[in-house]
């Protein structure tokens, strides 16, 4: 996503499984059957009425062996960097996560609309007071990842280099960059690509050294993000 961007709705998982990672925030709310998910290596399980957030960069793998339906809101919305994986009042938030789920089904398009910012403003801490911010040498966090481009990152990865969560580096990475951070070190990866076919360093070993699974994969990227 490359502007701020929220899109709700109503998705039914079943016993084939699945796993992916994206470059937004998504927040899983249970509302039949039980969807289990592994993220970055710990288990959950979301029934009705149970809530997670799933960070950008989080790699997750999901079924759900007797099906589940699970409202669903991926939003690249920096805001959502400050709240806990579980909303933290869930009195307030069960009931309007229920209404939205029956909304959608009868397909309200105010549901759709205004929904995002209901379920951001339930999940979010009451009065929370703002904190002193540390600084990122963005830099030093580009250096870091060059070194690191034949292996797999992810915003785990990053935020730990600079003693941040991956939520509060998305945050960060928003409003210096105005991008998530998995589109950051492409920009970083695909500059450093460039620069090693503008020494003449064959695609080949450019692919490699950048961690691209081939040439032809890496020469797409270069055209897609860095067009001359």
């Amino acid at each position: 996503m490359d502007t701020a961007r929220s899109l709700l709705s109503l998705r039914t998982y079943g016993a084939s499984h699945g796993s992916h990672a994206h470059d937004h925030f998504q927040a899983l709310v249970g509302v039949d059957g039980v969807l289990e998910l592994e993220i970055e290596g710990r288990g959950l399980r979301i029934a009705k009425g149970d809530a997670f957030l799933v960070s950008p960069g989080e790699r997750h793998d999901f079924e759900a062996r007797g099906g589940s339906r699970c409202l669903v809101l991926d939003t690249d919305l920096p805001l959502w960097s400050g709240c806990r994986t579980r909303p933290e009042r869930p009195q307030t938030f069960r009931p309007l996560a229920q209404y939205l789920a029956q909304a959608l089904a009868q397909d309200q398009p105010l549901a759709a609309l205004h929904g995002p910012a209901l379920l951001l403003e339930a999940w979010r801490p009451a009065g929370a007071e703002p904190r002193a911010r540390r600084p990122i040498d963005w830099n030093k966090l580009a250096e870091w990842a060059q070194v690191h481009m034949r292996q797999p990152v992810t915003v785990a990865d990053l935020a730990n280099q600079v003693f941040l969560s991956a939520s509060q580096l998305t945050q960060r990475c928003h409003e210096m960059h105005g991008m998530a951070p998995m589109h950051w070190l492409r920009t970083q990866r695909l500059a450093h690509a460039r620069q090693l076919r503008d020494s003449g360093l064959a695609v080949a070993e450019v692919a490699r050294r950048t961690g691209y699974r081939s040439p032809s994969a890496l020469t797409a990227a270069l055209r897609r993000f860095l067009p001359h």
